[in-house]
């Protein structure tokens, strides 16, 4: 009875694999919207590689409409070759970058160079970037609708050129890993000079995100002044700013989403774990030595 069954089983073993999907044999527009799928890592080191109709289907320019390279702090991978390669294939129908670690001067000179209808920008965690550089690419970026430019090494320079060159520019988030000092002895450093920038450069901003920002109520009215189109202004960590009387009338009375400087970053908002706390001595009391320490988000519930 085994020796009669077994055949049976390999038979329908078989049949079932040959119902299996052939993916090369996919029409070529079905093929196409799965590729888009991948990430242009996924695509340049693996999908081009499997047959002659897939690696057609990725020198296609629509596929690089958008490029998000993400998460990829430790990859085995030469990703700002990568993203280069891409952005040659893509060129001019390149309407979407978003980047994170590994973007350098270099690479934010080939974006400019190859791209001619970027809207949205992210370029993220990356410290090799120069406002010299920066101020020089934004003249080539007159479409760009949003951008982010976080826990960069930027300044105020990068802010000017961006403004002057960049009309169409709704929303923008500039934030800082330093979230600043939150202990009210303390006189922290304080600095208007990009909410300056900002409030000269940018009428039509909607949105605007400045985490860990050293401005201060003098730069906040700048911006309020000179964005008059603001619809959420989000000042998280800017402990140079205090809201109270007139101000904080405004700024409620006009902005329609408003985020507090004493309102903690939690597990929805973006690069929630990329941003520090920094307490004086007297802000923690009984831990002993703790001033100076950077402080998790578990420490900081736990002085609280």
């Amino acid at each position: 009875m085994a020796s009669c069954s077994r055949p049976s089983k390999e038979l329908k073993l078989d049949n079932t694999i040959g119902l299996g999907p052939n993916w090369v044999e996919l029409p070529r527009d079905l093929t196409s919207k799965i590729l888009h799928m991948l990430s242009a890592v996924e695509i340049v080191i693996n999908a081009r590689q499997v047959c002659p109709m897939w690696r057609n289907i990725c020198k296609d320019h629509l596929m690089w409409r958008t490029i998000e390279m993400i998460g990829g702090r430790k990859s085995p991978h030469d990703l700002e070759k990568i993203c280069m390669f891409a952005l040659d294939h893509g060129r001019n129908h390149v309407e979407e970058i978003n980047i994170e670690y590994f973007a350098s001067d270099e690479l934010i000179k080939h974006i400019a160079d190859r791209t001619g209808n970027l809207r949205r920008m992210r370029i993220s965690k990356c410290l090799d970037i120069s406002d010299k550089v920066m101020s020089d690419a934004a003249k080539k970026f007159s479409l760009l609708e949003e951008l982010e430019l976080s826990f960069n090494d930027l300044s105020k320079d990068s802010l000017e050129a961006i403004g002057e060159n960049c009309p169409r520019l709704k929303i923008l988030k500039f934030n800082r890993t330093y979230k600043g000092i939150n202990c009210m002895s303390y006189k922290g450093f304080k600095c208007d000079k990009e909410a300056l920038a900002i409030a000269k450069t940018m009428p039509k901003l909607q949105h605007l995100q400045l985490w860990g920002n050293k401005l201060t109520n003098e730069g906040l009215v700048a911006i309020l002044d000179g964005c008059p189109l603001l619809e959420s202004l989000d000042l998280r960590f800017c402990y140079n700013i205090v809201l109270r009387g007139n101000l904080e009338k405004r700024c409620y009375e006009n902005i329609k989403d408003l985020r507090h400087p004493n309102e903690y970053i939690d597990e929805n908002d973006d690069d929630d774990d990329f941003v520090y706390e920094f307490y004086c001595e007297c802000r923690v009391r009984g831990s002993k030595g703790m001033k100076g320490k950077k402080i998790t988000r578990m420490d900081y519930y736990k002085f609280h």
